[in-house]
């Protein structure tokens, strides 16, 4: 709708997971550089976890794209499985053809032989599970027994566990007490930083296609970073929503009122969380106003 108006190639805030807009900064960058390390290392389990728009189904995405041609992968994008369920899912995308009603042994089985036969040809196995926070405790404890698969040499599987805070809670249950004792590597995203947000929005506007200097004023960027609590997802809403506004009043730029209204439109903010921001910017942004005035003042006196 607005790309012709700004000048964009792209949509530069949408919330699909884009791997061309992956953020090199910060903790996504140490995430991702924690999960290339422990694949190389053969290490058998690797946790991530983070909250709610972090950036998780990203990372994860990127970290699949950077694996090299000595590994095969597998993507379990809905773990709200049971064992045997996840077992031919996990046989599904390894290309391991089974009977709709093979048992789970059966399935099992043929998993090993497979892995066993690509480690032959010098190829690792990785399966990267995303909203792991979903995965009922049967199947945590399928994913173990797929963990012991593995010759003297190293692991013949290596699983990646992407969740939601609620992740850990789970794993500290007693009765999985196995699985998590064998996390040896784990990264836990954090929200961004404001300097972080200042360089993410130029990041995705270059990516889009953006040639100009500033499309956001620093006051934006500011009240974006406060309303979003630097988490992603938010911030790609609100800015979206700002930039649709900027461009339904012709405007070149997008300002604090463009924020603000987008503040106010968004339901992912509580109404409370968004009448108290809005009244705190406000205030904030009269009381800027007010400085530079009688900084003036005093200047021309």
């Amino acid at each position: 709708m607005y790309k012709s108006h700004f000048g964009l190639q792209e949509t530069p805030f949408g919330i699909t997971p884009d791997t061309s807009f992956f953020f090199s900064f910060g903790s996504h960058l140490k995430a991702l550089n924690t999960l290339l390390v422990a694949a190389q290392s053969g290490e058998g389990f690797i946790k991530i976890t983070g909250e709610v728009g972090t950036g998780k189904t990203l990372l994860c995405r990127q970290f699949l794209k950077l694996l090299g041609d000595d590994f095969v992968s597998a993507y379990v994008p809905n773990p709200f499985l049971e064992p045997r369920t996840l077992l031919l899912v996990l046989a599904d995308d390894l290309g391991i053809p089974q009977e709709k009603d093979s048992e789970q042994h059966e399935v099992l089985k043929a998993i090993n032989l497979h892995l066993l036969k690509l480690a032959r040809s010098g190829k690792r196995v990785l399966l990267c599970i995303d909203e792991a926070q979903a995965l009922p405790i049967e199947t945590l404890e399928a994913i173990r027994l797929l963990s012991n698969l593995e010759t003297e040499k190293r692991k013949l599987l290596q699983i990646v566990l992407f969740g939601q805070p609620e992740l850990d809670r789970r794993l500290a249950r007693n009765e999985i007490r196995q699985l998590a004792q064998r996390i040896s590597f784990h990264y836990r995203l954090r929200a961004l930083t404001w300097d972080e947000t200042h360089f993410y929005i130029q990041h995705r506007l270059r990516v889009a296609g953006y040639s100009e200097v500033r499309l956001f004023t620093r006051t934006a960027i500011f009240i974006l970073w406060m309303a979003s609590a630097g988490v992603p997802r938010v911030l790609n809403i609100l800015a979206n929503k700002a930039m649709m506004l900027s461009y339904g009043e012709g405007r070149r730029s997008v300002g604090a009122l463009q924020v603000l209204a987008a503040i106010q439109d968004t339901e992912a903010l509580p109404l409370f969380k968004r009448f108290v921001l809005t009244a705190k910017i406000a205030s904030l942004l009269l009381l800027t106003s007010t400085l530079v005035i009688l900084g003036l003042s005093w200047k021309n006196g």
